[in-house]
């Protein structure tokens, strides 16, 4: 019965060590730096209190703690520049957000303005000014047709005036004509009569 016992007891013994060790075989190893440290853990040995590491899993413990490190700080190197980068972009993007700002504000200003002799004015200036220089001068030039028509008016009055003064003048002048004619007349006949007498 012992023999039957001890047989059943390393049948069972060898049969959770094979499972373990297929375990073991199947699972992937974890290659992480807990992993490492937690495989370096359960394959020491202990001394007295102690855990004993061996020196070769040790150094390449600490080889591939170095090497991540050395990605870590590569990574991390990496993205610095990439996040340098992206704040030279920004600070580009900035510049060139305000030079847009600028010359958006400038255009908006150019559109709701005209230059005249020199001087920006908004529209609404501008049209109050054009609409006042085309009323006033409109205004001058109704002023200036109704002075030269009344002009006209007197001018032809005035006209027709001079030709009645010319035809009164030229009658009178053709009478005094005729009455010096007449009175040389009587002249020379009271000359002749007195001659004669």
């Amino acid at each position: 019965m012992r023999f039957k016992t001890l047989f059943f007891s390393v049948l069972f013994i060898s049969t959770a060590i094979f499972s373990q060790q297929s375990e073991q075989q199947t699972k992937p190893e974890d290659t992480s730096l807990k992993g490492q440290f937690d495989k370096i853990y359960r394959i020491s040995t202990t001394y007295q209190v102690y855990k004993v590491i061996d020196k070769e899993k040790f150094l390449k413990l600490k080889s591939n703690v170095l090497d991540s490190l050395q990605d870590a700080k590569n990574l991390i190197l990496e993205k610095e520049n990439l996040l340098k980068t992206e704040r030279e972009n920004i600070k580009k993007t900035k510049e060139t957000l305000a030079k847009t700002k600028t010359d958006l504000e400038v255009s908006n200003l150019k559109e709701n303005s005209i230059s005249l002799f020199g001087i920006q004015l908004s529209k609404v200036t501008y049209n109050l000014v054009l609409w006042s220089i085309i009323v006033i001068s409109l205004l001058a030039l109704f002023y200036f047709i109704f002075k030269f028509s009344r002009s006209n008016v007197l001018t032809k009055q005035a006209q027709n005036n001079l030709i009645d003064v010319e035809q009164e003048f030229e009658n009178h002048r053709k009478k005094s004509i005729e009455r010096e004619q007449k009175l040389r007349r009587e002249l020379q006949d009271e000359i002749n009569k007195h001659r004669n007498s």
